[in-house]
């Protein structure tokens, strides 16, 4: 259960802000890494490389200690208003222990980041009530276009983000009718499965559940739908937001995430909303989670508050 239920909206970032470049889940190249420095100094803000942003542990950014030392340091420091996520992979739930949660409640900042760093969305939110960003990792920033401006509307800007569904994303067929309004709550449903029975898993009662995945064969998007299931959670949510999800291989199976999508969650009666251009695609629009969102399947849509006040 969240040990705080005060919600905590950080400050929009403004031109001369200092954010920071942190690694607390794999390793990243250095190369991206400067390409995202140049793109964010082009917006006039001030990126800094933490000292163990670049370190490599076999598939980790570094070992634990240092890891969650760069991420406290970024969350401890007055001048730091924006924690930027260089890349997920693996490694941020090995962290969640020993990251200071008493300096976020101190200086709410914006934390941003998608894939395995769900589960740093997760925490951040149950113990600090934190609303964080779900969005392009600096990694990505190199490939510049809507990566870079969905992000820089996270940062910079007060204004909702509108979500459309796209028709050519796969789950676009994943759809039921209805609207409803609630806390926009999750991100990688893979790693949301792996938050369960932990004090980091969000309470989804009446939220609006996003989900989306990377190379998971249909069956395996079947066990982890049923797992939260099986727990009861997604019986509890308000509406589900269906982003991204990709099998491995050439995807030549004859049953597809999608086809699984709407078997598993269509009976629950609640609104759904696939094909929103969110995830590991060649889209990623980056959301607030934490926030009030509204999902109107009908209108294909889902308006979700800014993080930043």
């Amino acid at each position: 259960m969240p040990v705080s239920r005060t919600i905590l909206n950080p400050n929009v970032l403004r031109a001369g802000d200092a954010l920071a470049l942190v690694s607390p889940a794999g390793p990243v190249a250095e190369a991206r890494v400067q390409a995202a420095v140049r793109e964010l100094t082009s917006w006039g803000l001030r990126p800094r490389v933490y000292p163990h942003a670049l370190d490599a542990e076999h598939f980790l950014a570094g070992s634990d200690a240092n890891r969650a030392a760069d991420l406290n340091d970024a969350l401890a420091d007055p001048e730091i208003r924006a924690v930027l996520c260089n890349r997920g992979g693996y490694g941020v739930q090995r962290i969640l222990e020993h990251l200071d949660y008493d300096a976020v409640r101190r200086d709410p900042k914006l934390v941003v980041g998608f894939s395995d760093i769900t589960a740093l969305h997760a925490a951040l939110w149950n113990r600090a009530g934190l609303v964080t960003v779900h969005g392009p990792v600096a990694a990505q920033l190199e490939r510049g276009g809507e990566f870079a401006s969905t992000l820089r509307h996270a940062l910079m800007s007060t204004e909702p983000m509108v979500v459309q569904a796209d028709s050519a994303e796969p789950t676009f067929s994943v759809r039921t009718s209805g609207a409803v309004e609630g806390t926009l709550l999750g991100g990688n449903l893979s790693m949301l499965s792996t938050c369960v029975g932990t004090p980091f898993m969000p309470d989804l009662e009446g939220a609006i559940l996003l989900i989306e995945d990377v190379g998971e064969l249909a069956y395996r998007v079947d066990r982890l739908l049923t797992h939260l299931r099986n727990g009861g959670i997604l019986q509890r949510v308000g509406g589900i937001a269906i982003g991204q999800f990709s099998e491995p291989g050439h995807g030549n199976n004859p049953i597809k995430p999608p086809d699984v999508l709407i078997e598993r969650l269509a009976d629950l009666g609640v609104p759904l909303l696939g094909g929103l251009p969110i995830g590991h695609g060649d889209r990623n629009l980056a959301v607030a989670l934490g926030s009030r969102a509204v999902l109107d399947a009908d209108a294909g849509t889902l308006t979700v508050a800014p993080a930043a006040r």
